[in-house]
């Protein structure tokens, strides 16, 4: 199957026949491999712009005339330490933070959620998940490390901008000094406070928009200035744990070869098919047993032959989960 070219078909039934038959695959499938993009952390409340952006990042927006995270994250700063003031907001809401909605949550309880008694140390669900997300919420939700596979890096790494080798560093610790450099204050449940106003808006006179030079991260090895471990070129690094992580996926994938398998699309848009949704795709057509889900806003489709085993759910996942979890 080419799957480039593919077609595709929306799939058969309407919602509530498909919401249906997702919670029964979730009930009798030996095992379910979660692929996430994009479209899960959106659903869970991180969102690039608006109300979120202008209350962290209104100073940045004013002075160089952005309007969301991520084209500030491109921005050519000219120096590393607004490079970095910059940055560390971005990575501490986006990372260290709670996501506003549960959603997250919901499909832990939904495929991990610990049983009592006896089976207190086991998951419902023998499960994998595979993502391109970058913002570590699955394993702040309750998913073990040991079952996830982050294929595009981490909010919470750092690694050499050379790079001089294959290493990545944790950087919440730095990360944090940066945010009260700058004005910001942590609150008892983690949160991020800005300075405020009369009006209850952030005061950004009172925030400043570089770190001190002393916070500004270099490569511990030859010098060089850090980078965020996030896959936007080929200087992107593959360390120690990303390859455990590819290791023990496949090695999932090879234990429940032939068997009755779900593979669960959450949110996976265009940008990168070939990690998630094409193989999905493929692992569905040459496996009798197995069945694909997607549940995407405005994107769930299939291809038509596999249609017979596709379960696609048109809407946002959030709201699918609770009429999951309500029915």
């Amino acid at each position: 199957m080419d799957y480039y070219n593919v077609k595709v078909t929306k799939g058969n039934g309407n919602q509530k026949e498909n919401i249906g038959r997702l919670k029964e695959e979730l009930e009798t499938a030996d095992a379910v491999v979660i692929g996430a993009g994009a479209g899960l952390s959106t659903s869970a409340g991180f969102i690039y712009t608006g109300e979120r952006f202008d209350m962290y990042f209104g100073d940045f927006a004013e002075k160089y005339g952005f309007n969301d995270m991520y084209a500030g994250g491109f921005y050519p700063y000219k120096t590393l330490e607004e490079k970095w003031a910059y940055w560390s907001r971005y990575i501490y809401i986006n990372r260290y933070l709670k996501p506003p909605m549960r959603v997250y949550d919901k499909l832990y309880d939904m495929i991990d959620g610990r049983n009592k008694g006896d089976k207190a140390s086991q998951p419902k669900k023998d499960y994998f998940v595979i993502t391109t997300n970058v913002d570590h919420q699955f394993q702040k939700a309750g998913f073990v490390k040991r079952r996830m596979f982050y294929t595009q890096g981490d909010f919470g790494l750092w690694q050499c901008s050379n790079p001089c080798h294959k290493r990545t560093y944790d950087n919440k610790d730095k990360v944090i000094k940066m945010l009260l450099s700058q004005g910001f204050e942590p609150g008892e449940d983690g949160e991020l406070i800005p300075p405020v106003n009369d009006k209850g808006e952030t005061d950004f006179s009172k925030l400043s928009m570089t770190v001190p030079s002393l916070l500004v991260p270099y490569c511990p090895v030859c010098g060089e200035p850090m980078s965020m471990n996030l896959r936007a070129d080929d200087t992107f690094v593959e360390d120690e744990g990303w390859y455990e992580a590819a290791g023990s996926y496949e090695e999932f994938l090879d234990i429940y070869k032939g068997q009755h398998i779900l593979f669960l699309e959450l949110g996976v848009g265009g940008n990168t098919p070939a990690i998630i949704k094409y193989p999905f795709w493929k692992m569905t057509d040459e496996n009798p047993n197995a069945v694909y889900a997607c549940i995407n806003y405005g994107e769930a489709m299939c291809p038509e032959d596999i249609a017979d085993r596709a379960i696609c759910i048109d809407g946002d996942i959030g709201e699918v989960l609770d009429r999951m979890q309500g029915e």
